[in-house]
């Protein structure tokens, strides 16, 4: 009677593995398995161990749950949502300011806020990123944008300076919403 075959896998590989899983009661475990080798260097099997990281994990899901919720207000809110850095090229821009302003997402992502300003306006605007780019906190104003068609409207603009971990800006979120009778052709 001959030996029964050691699977290929285990005699082939020396390898661990390390991953991470999670339980069905949501506790996650790093997981490794290494090969048990006999003295002859011969696999005989396999260790496994586990570690409770749920506490580590938790933080991690949270953010994870609160990146999803917030892209979900974005893409759904009723409002234009759109951020730009502090020299003004766009760098998101919902579907409700699509819809506002008439310029694809694709569209303004190659755009520089500037062009959604009127001329006259520019400056006093630009004045704005700068306080906001010192961190100032400023009440939600009125303004004027320009659409794709050319028409100027009235809207009521909320800005909000973005800092990095040092506190510093980097860029500028808004949100606009159309005052009544705003829109001028």
């Amino acid at each position: 009677m001959t030996a029964p075959r050691k699977p290929k896998a285990l005699r082939s590989t020396t390898a661990s593995k390390e991953t991470e899983l999670q339980s069905q009661a949501g506790e996650w475990y790093p997981t490794r398995i290494l090969p048990y080798r006999t003295l002859e260097g011969e696999t005989e099997g396999a260790v496994v161990t586990f570690a409770h990281i749920t506490a580590r994990k938790q933080p991690e899901e949270t953010v994870r749950m609160s990146d999803r919720r917030l892209a979900t207000l974005v893409l759904d809110s009723h409002d234009a949502m759109t951020m730009q850095d502090l020299e003004g090229r766009i760098l998101a821009w919902n579907p409700a300011a699509a819809k506002m302003y008439g310029w694809s997402e694709t569209e303004a992502l190659a755009m520089n806020v500037r062009e959604l300003i009127p001329q006259l306006q520019r400056h006093e605007e630009l004045d704005v990123v700068r306080r906001l780019s010192r961190s100032e906190i400023l009440e939600p104003y009125r303004a004027q944008r320009l659409t794709k068609d050319g028409a100027t409207m009235d809207v009521m603009l909320t800005a909000t300076a973005l800092l990095d971990h040092s506190g510093k800006g980097y860029a500028v979120a808004a949100t606009e919403r159309l005052l009544e009778g705003g829109r001028r052709g």
